[in-house]
């Protein structure tokens, strides 16, 4: 599999809540940085680090939180993601879109780093009471 394969596989299993599929490629030595602003910022390593701070944590907050991922890039050992957030947040009933960038860089098929750029500020409006 190249490495466009295994992200590809990655946003399929999300897209099939499958958590197996979707830490396939994560090790513990996997850098997951969600972007300052966002409700779960910060960089959290490995897949337990990463399930409880990003994936947990955003399904508990958040009804119907999903991702759809529009394009995937592939820059060789970088694959970039392309897509919208969307969800309600569960506190105040608001509904959110909001646009999002995600950057993979892997070695020997599996994650050693990802990063998260996304639109904070809608994120956060959904959130204010």
């Amino acid at each position: 599999m190249t490495n466009y394969d295994i992200i590809r596989a990655h946003y399929a299993g999300s897209d099939n809540r499958d958590l197996d599929a979707m830490l396939a490629p994560i090790t513990a030595e996997t850098a997951w940085t969600e972007m300052a602003g966002f409700p779960c910022a910060g960089t959290y390593h490995g897949p337990e680090e990463i399930v409880e701070n990003v994936f947990k944590a955003l399904g508990e907050a958040w009804e119907n939180y999903t991702l759809k991922v529009e394009r995937i890039l592939d820059a060789g050992d970088t694959v970039i993601g392309v897509g919208t957030y969307s969800g309600t947040f569960k506190e105040t009933g608001k509904h959110m879109e909001a646009r999002v960038t995600h950057v993979w860089d892997l070695k020997d098929g599996k994650v050693i780093r990802f990063e998260q750029f996304t639109d904070t500020l809608l994120v956060a409006e959904a959130m204010k009471s």
